[in-house]
């Protein structure tokens, strides 16, 4: 671990380790996590690659989440049935930044629709007890309430293959917008079988429905990296320009679509690309080189959250200010994130 990431404070990594591990009270819980994303904030200095970087993240929120749902269930009388605990989003990827909100949701077993509304009902306080802790830990409240106390996504199995199925077959483009991001679900806590199915239908239902396929990508394609005739930069009245929106996210939406056209089971961007890419007709050239530029995006993403430090996903990155090898990648990586556009063009003649 230490050769593949130099600097990496392993010493205070288990000290944090072992603490989350044996930790029984919510409240001490929250103080852990202060101090692994102040230990997370310090080494992306470290000059590791934003994919690297990510997954560590990704891995380290992972572990306190599940700490999380632990103690919170010990505080309710939850049915006896499965359920599992969904991941979606940047956490369903395993793409977190510094900057985290909540997307998540819960599944559960129920024999047919009575049952399912009853268990719902005993599973919310839960679910909705976890969401406020978890928020106490620094993962923010969704601002779209996609979160699992929401009655909206606290489902039994069925219900959560009745809205797959409708946002696939019967897709509506402004809600096929806004429900990207379950797309990107992993089981992360419970009976992870449960979810491991929803991925499976998933994969199933969009490799088999080239209409749903063409509609993501017509959403896919609304947001164009920012570069101007001559292939600068296009920046705004601030000189700035979103990274997030206008970089990181193009490379995300076409890799999932790559992804579920094949129904790769994978829903890592990085992952997707690598194992989907072959079959939409990239080189591994061109995958890799598609998988550096977002890697840089993330990490230049990173530093900026860390330097701003106030929870808040900065959305003025100034490319002025980066030295003139980082802006040469900078360029080089929106290009590429215009490439795998003009892939899904070509893919769904668009």
């Amino acid at each position: 671990m230490e050769e593949l990431l130099p600097g990496l404070p392993t010493a205070e990594l288990a000290d944090l380790s072992g603490e989350l591990a044996t930790v029984d009270d919510l409240d001490r819980l929250a103080g852990l996590a202060a101090r692994q994303h102040a230990l997370l904030a310090r080494t992306v200095a470290l000059g590791w690659s934003g994919e690297t970087a990510c997954a560590l993240i990704s891995g380290l929120n992972d572990r306190l989440t599940r700490r999380v749902l632990t103690l919170v269930a010990r505080r309710h009388r939850l049915p006896p049935v499965d359920w599992c605990w969904l991941a979606m989003g940047s956490e369903g990827r395993d793409e977190q930044t510094l900057v985290s909100d909540q997307d998540n949701g819960l599944v559960f077993s129920a024999c047919d629709a009575g049952e399912a509304q009853a268990l719902r009902e005993l599973f919310l306080p839960f679910a909705r007890d976890a969401n406020e802790q978890l928020a106490a830990c620094g993962f923010s409240l969704c601002p779209g309430n996609i979160m699992a106390g929401n009655p909206q996504w606290c489902l039994s199995v069925d219900e959560w293959r009745e809205r797959f199925i409708e946002w696939v077959r019967c897709p509506d483009p402004v809600a096929l917008l806004n429900a990207t991001i379950f797309f990107d679900l992993r089981p992360l806590h419970g009976k992870l079988e449960l979810g491991q199915g929803l991925r499976t239908l998933i994969g199933n239902l969009t490799s088999d429905t080239p209409a749903f396929l063409h509609l993501m990508s017509i959403n896919a394609l609304q947001v164009h990296p920012p570069l101007g005739f001559l292939g600068d930069v296009a920046v705004d009245d601030a000189e700035a320009v979103d990274l997030k929106k206008f970089g990181s996210r193009i490379f995300v939406d076409v890799a999932r679509i790559l992804a579920l056209a094949t129904a790769t089971p994978s829903v890592n961007s990085f992952a997707r690309l690598r194992e989907a890419g072959a079959a939409a007709g990239m080189q591994s050239r061109e995958v890799a080189a598609a998988q550096a530029g977002l890697s840089h995006l993330l990490r230049l993403r990173l530093e900026l959250q860390a330097a701003t430090g106030d929870g808040i996903e900065p959305v003025a990155f100034r490319p002025a200010e980066l030295h003139e090898v980082d802006r040469v990648i900078l360029k080089e990586s929106l290009r590429q994130a215009r490439r795998l556009q003009q892939r899904l063009k070509l893919n769904y003649s668009l």
